[in-house]
């Protein structure tokens, strides 16, 4: 059976080019992204009550959400934080299955939804429930919608704009800052009201019972069935102004109501101001879905935005990309694209070197076999090609070598002591398949507890193991059948060499030299057995001086760095009682400041933001919050850190003359390593 598949060459060229194929395709089809897709179990409810302390936003919304939180199974524990006009409530469930944990969301929306209909203010917004991963725990680019003038030709355009973006593919949602609604204002007449006998109450409790659209069910006429709709609504302020008022102490006295009020058109009071280079604007953050390509979804969203640009240009809207991390996202995927192709290359040098160039090809493809073997695998199972995937096949390249180099030239050194080549591959893989196979297993149960660490750190750790666990699992199916029966087929051909002078020589010369390297070897080795105490220790030396550096807080502790993203706030957190166009002002302030310790080459775009605060875990809403969002250009080689360029700034921000109390936020990518509180 087994002699049969190391001769079955027609297959095995064939399994060996599918899965050459395959790998190709997966890895220009598995999406782009700079970590690992992670759920991190968190859930996020945040409410709005617009002018409320936090007295009352604690007594009418936070209570009420945590009362019906807790009908819900599975948590482990919930934080709330209550402010001024707002309510955040953040959940951490156990550590479920992906299933389990969609059903406990679920759970939560229903509770929140049911409590929120039953006991919440009106006034409050529908509570916004948000599921913290990789993908949604940080924008994936953030466009911004300036206009000449805050006017509703800016808020039309950019509700279509935003429309536009959430029809884009891979898009999940579009959060807006400093959009407001549309709204009618009833502007009445105290004296008009007064002269009828009425008071504001009647128009209000009029409006409310008319103002809504009414389905009546189905009727039938002249023998055909229709459906009854009453229409109540209307965005016209001139259709609204024939209302007829029908107060409650006075019901047969009809009164139109713009004999008694002004009907005009406006906007919900703001809550969040956004100003992009002095001018007024609206922020639209871009959330991804996840597992989606972030490198494509980028593109197609700075495609839109060039043509968007061509069509609104004459209604004096421009729109810009403010914000873009993909820059970073790239760079980690080419570094470590090349390092798995630097490392690749001095494979295939080395075995050439010591092995000759016909075991180095023979090598080397197997090792590309197995990579595209891995890469297929992932594809298949779902996950995408980020630093961690490839990170797992620079970890697994040499091991790859292994295997490979040992049965290619076990089989080669019967080769050319005149064996059959079937032969020669059935002795060797006798000879040296327990040892590989137990090589290899070893490797795999080392890796593999990683796969079973739990919580958030096991969720990242997790596609490292697994990268290193397939790449070993395809190599021994590569080295125990594809390898030998390759071999087999070129043996016949390296006989036949082997009577060349020139080949002849090559292989005598490689013989000599690996001779004098390994006499070289067998030397230093010699002399370091017969020394053992010094060499102990010295090694016992280096160990123990190894050990106080990390003692005296010489090496640091972080056990997922992050790199700092091309990007940092300025926060401006203003009095309590500060309203929220000051607060704007002040901000706007600080940004003409920042701008000065910019070099233009630095800059990307600036963006000011009043009413609203972003931290690396959550967002805070207020009047009194103000925030410089500074997103720099793409890094090159002489640039500057984002903690030199903040240090270069920090001090003369820190005496600027403003109310505010003015600090600096680095963000950095990876996992989060803040509490989220």
């Amino acid at each position: 059976m087994f002699k049969s598949l190391l001769t079955n060459h027609p297959l095995v060229n064939i399994l060996f080019t599918v899965v050459l194929v395959m790998g190709a395709l997966s890895f220009h089809s598995l999406p782009r992204e700079q970590d690992p897709e992670i759920n991190f179990n968190w859930v996020m409810v945040e409410t709005v009550l617009p002018g409320a302390s936090a007295e009352d936003v604690e007594e009418l919304v936070t209570g009420p959400l945590e009362d019906a939180i807790r009908n819900v199974q599975d948590i482990r524990w919930v934080i709330s934080n209550t402010r001024e006009n707002s309510s955040s409530i953040l959940i951490r469930f156990r550590d479920l299955s992906e299933s389990m944990f969609d059903k406990r969301v679920n759970d939560v929306r229903r509770e929140v939804q049911n409590k929120a209909n039953d006991e919440l203010p009106e006034e409050a917004t529908d509570p916004y429930i948000l599921e913290v991963t990789t993908s949604s725990g940080f924008p994936t680019a953030m466009v911004v919608v300036e206009g000449q003038a805050d006017d509703e030709q800016l808020r039309q355009q950019a509700r279509i704009i935003k429309e536009d973006l959430e029809r884009i593919a891979g898009v999940d949602a579009v959060i807006s800052i400093g959009l407001q609604d549309p709204e009618l204002h009833v502007e009445f007449s105290p004296r008009e009201l007064a002269a009828r006998g009425l008071v504001a109450t009647d128009i209000a409790d009029s409006l409310r019972q008319s103002f809504a659209d009414t389905f009546a069910g189905k009727t039938r006429v002249a023998g055909t069935e229709w459906l009854v709709r009453v229409e109540g609504t209307t965005t016209s302020p001139e259709v609204l102004s024939k209302y007829q008022l029908a107060p409650q102490s006075r019901p047969n006295n009809k009164i139109a109501l713009n004999e008694v009020a002004e009907i005009k058109r406006g906007r919900e009071e703001a809550t969040q101001l956004v100003s992009f280079g002095g001018r007024p604007a609206v922020a639209l953050s871009v959330i991804k879905i996840p597992y989606s390509n972030t490198l494509d979804l980028v593109e197609r969203v700075a495609d839109y935005i060039e043509q968007k640009n061509a069509q609104v240009k004459s209604f004096g809207i421009n729109l810009v990309l403010a914000d873009d991390q993909t820059s970073q996202t790239r760079s980690a995927l080419s570094i470590m694209q090349n390092n798995a192709a630097l490392g690749l290359g001095l494979v295939l040098v080395m075995c050439w070197l010591f092995l000759g160039i016909r075991i180095a090809a023979m090598v080397t493809l197997g090792i590309v076999f197995s990579i595209a073997g891995t890469l297929w695998v992932l594809d298949f199972t779902g996950n995408t090609l980020n630093v961690s995937v490839l990170l797992g096949i620079v970890i697994v390249l040499g091991m790859l070598v292994d295997d490979a180099v040992v049965v290619v030239e076990a089989i080669y050194y019967r080769l050319q002591r005149g064996m059959r080549g079937l032969d020669a591959a059935i002795d060797a893989l006798r000879e040296v398949g327990r040892p590989v196979t137990s090589a290899v297993s070893t490797t795999m149960a080392a890796f593999l507890p990683l796969m079973l660490l739990p919580g958030i750190v096991g969720n990242f750790m997790f596609v490292i193991p697994f990268v290193v666990t397939v790449g070993l699992a395809v190599s021994l199916v590569e080295a125990f059948w594809i390898l030998p029966s390759h071999v087999i087929s070129m043996g016949s051909k390296d006989r036949g060499q082997g009577h060349n002078a020139a080949t002849a020589a090559k292989r005598d010369r490689r013989t000599r030299w690996t001779h004098l390297i390994r006499l070289k070897y067998t030397k230093m080795l010699c002399y370091v057995m017969r020394r053992p105490v010094r060499f102990l220790a010295a090694g016992g030396l280096a160990f123990m001086l190894a050990l106080s550096a990390v003692a005296m807080g010489m090496i640091q502790m972080n056990f997922f760095v992050a790199d700092s993203l091309r990007l940092f706030y300025v926060n401006v957190d203003m009095p309590s009682e500060a309203p929220l166009e000051e607060t704007l002002r002040q901000s706007v302030q600080v940004e003409q400041e920042v701008l000065k310790y910019l070099e233009p080459e630095e800059i990307r775009a600036v963006t000011v933001n009043a009413g609203i605060k972003f931290t690396d875990a959550e967002r805070l809403y207020g009047d009194q919050y103000g925030q410089v969002q500074v997103s720099l250009a793409p890094a090159t080689g002489d640039s500057r850190r984002v903690s030199e360029i903040i240090d270069s700034m920090r001090e003369p921000l820190m005496k600027l003359p403003i109310d505010g109390l003015v600090s600096f936020q680095e963000m950095t990518g990876g996992l989060p390593t803040s509490k989220p509180v």
